[in-house]
């Protein structure tokens, strides 16, 4: 393996033994195994498993928020085509992904992590809040809404991802959710909550 190929191998093997033993139980040598690597190896990548969280979200997480932020810029529809099109995103990037093993990881583990817990909140929760609150913006911008609540509680439009990575990860073996459908009745719901207005 080339450079590039072996940390994404070690990265994938944080992920599973992350998955499978949580953060705390997690163990470098676990992950060497893992990867197929030798100990000293993934110390060249990676100096602990702090920073192979981060790693795992730089890869996994942060490009996503990327390229959600750089299609406000650009996007000509509506404010809930908009919102359709991030629904889109998480449904076929996050869920089911890395991404949203990650996800569960820090609902499980951040409160006893709390540097964790400040990372994940700085790099991907106040980012992925900053968004929703410029598509609301967007919204009240253009006259398409009149409350400005996803603007003050932005908390309000994405809790229902996180509802659905949670009932899932606990219940998708007997009765799982079609997280797609549910997202979008929320975005209806949501919608309707905020005064939409065709304009």
């Amino acid at each position: 393996m080339d450079k590039v190929e072996r940390r994404r191998a070690i990265l994938a093997a944080a992920l599973t033994v992350f998955a499978g033993h949580g953060f705390a139980g997690a163990r470098l040598d676990d992950v060497a195994r893992e990867a197929g690597v030798a100990k000293g190896t993934l110390y060249l990548h990676f100096a602990d498993k702090e920073a192979l969280f981060r790693g795992l979200v730089e890869q996994n997480i942060a490009p996503v928020l990327a390229d959600a932020d750089a299609a406000i810029a650009r996007f000509p529809g509506t404010t809930g085509d908009l919102i359709d099109l991030l629904i889109a995103i998480l449904v076929e990037r996050v869920i089911g992904t890395p991404a949203e093993a990650l996800v569960r990881l820090m609902i499980a583990e951040g409160p006893r992590f709390p540097e964790l817990a400040a990372y994940y909140h700085r790099e991907v929760v106040s980012r992925a809040l900053g968004i929703v609150r410029a598509i609301a913006q967007r919204g009240l911008d253009r006259g398409e809404i009149t409350s400005d609540i996803a603007v003050r509680f932005p908390q309000l439009v994405i809790s229902p991802a996180v509802v659905a990575v949670v009932w899932n990860g606990m219940f998708g073996a007997f009765d799982p959710l079609d997280v797609r459908a549910f997202l979008s009745a929320h975005r209806d719901l949501l919608l309707r909550g905020l005064g939409w207005r065709d304009t």
